[in-house]
């Protein structure tokens, strides 16, 4: 069916809202197959996000580190769409409120949108557990924005330590630790240590690299990667430690100041850079729109993708705990977003036309990990067929590159990882958000600038696709 938008108004009160068959919260993986499957079956769908572009975050760690361009993970949502725009409205717009029940979506800028069917797909934001200035002074890495800041803040952080004059003060003024030992963590800190190796001593000096550049890597359990098997956890650690990084395992982050990072057993690791990769939570939009929450504050989905108690309503991706066929609870992967946001589609289509859903079957394709150049680890499918080394960096190299959503984008990932892996030059290193740069190159990246704390200057560093903010985070404006 054609877009067929139009306005009603609510008795309840008043307002009128703009009426859609399907609205679409959030164009991260499980949104953006939603409304790609819907508009190729002729559904009139509104997909709402607070950004104009899809973000592919698997890949956010390489922006951060200068490995791959922002607009390689960065592509605009009507290119995307573009085949579907006779069907699919994409509206850049911060949701204010959802209504589940009324299925209505209202916007900052007062807009009000209702759907036949809402379809919740609104992402997840960094849970940093309550620990003292984690919010306030951590560099999160989930969205285009976190990775544009964290790698101005880097460069700005690697001037001042380059600049350190006195020999006292020279030793680890380049340091950085990444909190969190799942897949991106791991990614994280194998980027940053192979930066050290292989590019700042090309870009600085030797000395220079070894005397004051230092990567830690911190978790509170005893294992890097605990999805995976002993082997591969085995082989990743090795891996890191070759190329540098320190690891410390059984010890949970008690806090975080402008100093560094604080363990629970006393130990202080002195930082200019804290990354957070630690865990995630849903966004804050769940609960007040009247959806009950479990785990991780997403909603505990039926085994057809839709909400308890709410008749058309789907939540889906992050915002979600899915289930496998056998009850078992599905990671917050892209995966499990991308298959649920098609297959929630289907039933939609079924909703629709008047036929019954189905459950979801979630199709296991394995997990990987990349460590370092030429160093990563697969288990692939189901049974966990385990691969190690630079078998394994070229079927994550191959898995990736085909799941970017654009050729261009695919093209540019391919020259940027074999110039990478053949030189020891970084063409995309720009400073992107030059407030980020002169605050780290001047107080120290992990020291709070003095700025305003209204307006949009205190908005949260990392925001959901729906652009709900938390206040008090540091500004990324």
């Amino acid at each position: 069916m054609a877009n067929t938008s139009a306005e009603d108004t609510d008795p309840a009160d008043g307002h009128s809202a703009i009426q859609h068959d399907v609205v679409i919260v959030g164009a991260g993986f499980a949104g953006l197959y939603a409304a790609k499957q819907l508009g190729r079956s002729g559904v009139d769908v509104l997909l709402l996000d607070q950004n104009n572009y899809h973000q592919f975050q698997p890949l956010l760690y390489q922006a951060a580190t200068a490995q791959i361009a922002i607009s390689t993970v960065a592509r605009p949502l009507r290119g995307i769409l573009h085949r579907q725009r006779e069907h699919v409205t994409i509206r850049t717009a911060r949701v204010a409120s959802v209504d589940a029940a009324a299925k209505t979506v209202t916007t900052d800028d007062g807009l009000t949108y209702r759907g036949r069917i809402l379809v919740l797909a609104t992402g997840s934001e960094p849970n940093f557990f309550d620990t003292p200035g984690a919010r306030e002074l951590a560099y999160p890495l989930y969205s285009v924005d976190d990775a544009t800041s964290l790698s101005s803040a880097m460069l700005g952080a690697l001037e001042r330590a380059a600049a350190t004059r006195d020999a006292a003060e020279r030793r680890g003024t380049f340091a950085v630790v990444v909190v969190g030992a799942g897949p991106n963590g791991v990614e994280t800190a194998g980027a940053i240590a192979e930066n050290i190796k292989f590019v700042v001593s090309e870009y600085y000096s030797d000395e220079f690299a070894a005397a004051q550049c230092e990567v830690h890597l911190v978790d509170m359990v005893d294992t890097v990667l605990p999805p995976f098997s002993t082997r591969s956890q085995k082989y990743t650690r090795r891996s890191l430690e070759e190329l540098g990084v320190r690891i410390h395992l059984g010890r949970a982050v008690s806090s975080v100041s402008t100093s560094g990072v604080e363990l629970e057993d006393g130990t202080e690791l002195p930082a200019a850079i804290v990354i957070w990769t630690a865990g995630l939570k849903a966004s804050g939009l769940l609960e007040p729109a009247g959806l009950t929450t479990g785990r991780g504050g997403r909603v505990d989905v039926e085994r057809d993708l839709t909400a308890p108690g709410v008749p058309g309503v789907y939540v889906l991706g992050d915002a979600a705990n899915i289930t496998d066929a056998k009850g078992r609870a599905l990671p917050q992967l892209g995966s499990v977003a991308k298959q649920s946001g098609t297959w929630a589609a289907d039933n939609i289509c079924a909703d629709l036309q008047g036929r019954e859903r189905k459950p979801f079957r979630f199709r296991d394709m394995g997990v990987m990990a990349m460590v370092g150049r030429g160093h990563a680890i697969a288990e692939m499918g189901p049974r966990r067929f385990q691969i190690q080394g630079m078998l394994a960096f070229l079927a994550w190299l191959g898995v990736h590159l085909v799941l970017l959503s654009g050729w261009s984008q695919r093209a540019a990932a391919l020259v940027s990882w074999f110039r990478d892996y053949l030189t020891r030059r970084r063409t995309q290193v720009v400073v992107h958000q030059p407030d980020e740069y002169a605050r780290a190159r001047r107080q120290g990246p992990t020291e709070p600038a003095a700025t305003p704390t209204t307006g949009a200057n205190a908005e949260s560093a990392t925001r959901t696709a729906t652009g709900v903010a938390t206040p008090g985070e540091r500004s990324q404006s």
